[in-house]
């Protein structure tokens, strides 16, 4: 914005000086030529006494003094054939003189001036000089240099003027777009200081104003999260105690230990709707944390009559995906699984290392789904259709990608990459 600011006070001040200067260059000119031509005029007028009244001989001695003086060749035709002072032909302004007409014309030598002579007893006598094309262009070249130099200065002085102009428009500019960004990237803190012209500086106030809204709504948003999650605790913990009831251990067991993951669950999600959302993320180990979720899933996948297969890198995998977020992704994609698959139908998990990273690789002997279901609350099977949207939004907080395939025997196969972490630095 900056440069086209520059470009266009620099084409206005061009167009501006050429619109001025160039008339002025043709009137230096002309006032040039016409000056040249009135001092010839005068110096020639000067010979009319003589011319009218002299004899030959003083009128040719005046001649050659006055073409010695001015430097213009001076020539005096009187009656008939005589020519006093510079010998030149007549010319057809002599012929025009000779009738009683003084007169100015161009010609090959310059520009030539005829001035009658009437009076004298033998008849019209005509006065000619020249006035060279040298002379009649004398310091015009100067005064166009002096113009274009000014003409110059000007344009340089407009685009200063311009560029100062325009820095107190893009600086502020500037730095909305960099608040922008930065508000983007949820630094909410981010605000600008008004500056530049009243319109900038309202864009500033609404910007802070929309910066104030968002942390205000967001705060709000992480309460009714936070809120609604710790409601959730009073059912857990009857259900805690129903199943401490159970006259079998095992299943006594099984269940509390699902009411214990449900519960950290809880306690995760209370914890991350508290927080601060930040740009930086707290990376986990994928192996450990997909290993403890097939377990988990294995348990119900022995319920339902389901052949778990497992293929997986024994790590440590670290990943940049918080252990929390990953687990609840691989919660998702393995609950689709249960949800939209009949019991006993077969499923894999595979975590290994990848070029991109780390690839999990869940796979489904089941009919398959298309690729639109990732999309969040859309769902062909009737459910909220947030479990892909929720893997995916994981991976590419990440860093990596999810994609739904087909797999070799007509399943679901989802693919999820994920960036590798620099140093592990806790689940």
């Amino acid at each position: 914005m900056r440069a086209r600011l520059a470009l266009l006070a620099a084409a206005v001040s061009v167009l501006t000086l050429v619109a001025f200067l160039v008339p002025l260059a043709l009137l230096v000119r002309d006032v040039a030529e016409d000056r040249a031509t009135i001092r010839a005029t005068a110096d020639a007028q000067s010979l009319v006494p003589v011319v009218g009244t002299a004899d030959a001989a003083t009128i040719r001695l005046t001649a050659e003094q006055l073409a010695a003086e001015s430097g213009r060749p001076v020539s005096v035709f009187l009656p008939g054939d005589t020519v006093l002072g510079t010998p030149v032909p007549r010319t057809p302004a002599v012929a025009l003189a000779e009738r009683g007409r003084s007169l100015t014309a161009e010609s090959d030598e310059g520009r030539e001036v005829v001035i009658a002579v009437q009076g004298r007893p033998d008849g019209t006598g005509v006065i000619r000089t020249v006035v060279p094309r040298a002379e009649l262009t004398a310091g015009v070249t100067r005064a166009w240099l002096v113009l274009a130099l000014l003409g110059v200065l000007l344009v340089l002085l407009g685009l200063l003027v311009a560029d100062r102009l325009a820095r107190t428009l893009v600086r502020p500019i500037g730095e909305l777009s960099a608040v922008s960004h930065r508000l983007a990237n949820a630094e909410l803190d981010a605000r600008v200081t008004p500056a530049g012209p009243a319109e900038l500086r309202e864009v500033a106030g609404a910007l802070n104003h929309l910066a104030g809204r968002i942390q205000v709504l967001l705060a709000q948003e992480r309460e009714q999260v936070a809120d609604l999650s710790h409601r959730l605790r009073t059912p857990l913990t009857a259900l805690r105690l129903e199943a401490e009831s159970l006259r079998e251990p095992q299943e006594a067991a099984r269940i509390a230990a699902a009411v214990d993951g449900l519960e950290r669950a809880v306690t995760g999600l209370i914890r991350q709707a508290r927080r601060d959302r930040s740009p930086a993320a707290t990376g986990g180990d994928a192996a450990a944390v997909v290993a403890d979720r097939v377990a988990f899933w294995s348990v119900l996948a022995e319920d339902t009559g389901r052949d778990v297969r497992r293929d997986l890198d024994p790590g440590p995998l670290p990943v940049a995906v918080p252990a929390e977020e990953l687990a609840a992704a691989l919660d998702a994609l393995l609950g689709n699984v249960f949800a939209h698959t009949p019991d006993g139908t077969a499923f894999t998990v595979r975590l290994a290392r990848d070029s991109d990273g780390v690839v999990l690789v869940v796979t489904d002997e089941g009919t398959g789904m298309p690729a639109a279901t990732v999309r969040r609350g859309a769902s062909p099977a009737g459910s909220t259709g947030l479990g892909l949207d929720i893997a995916r939004r994981v991976a590419e907080a990440g860093g990596g990608r999810l994609e739904l395939r087909t797999a070799p025997g007509g399943g679901a196969e989802v693919r999820l990459w994920l960036a590798p972490q620099a140093a592990l630095t806790g689940p």
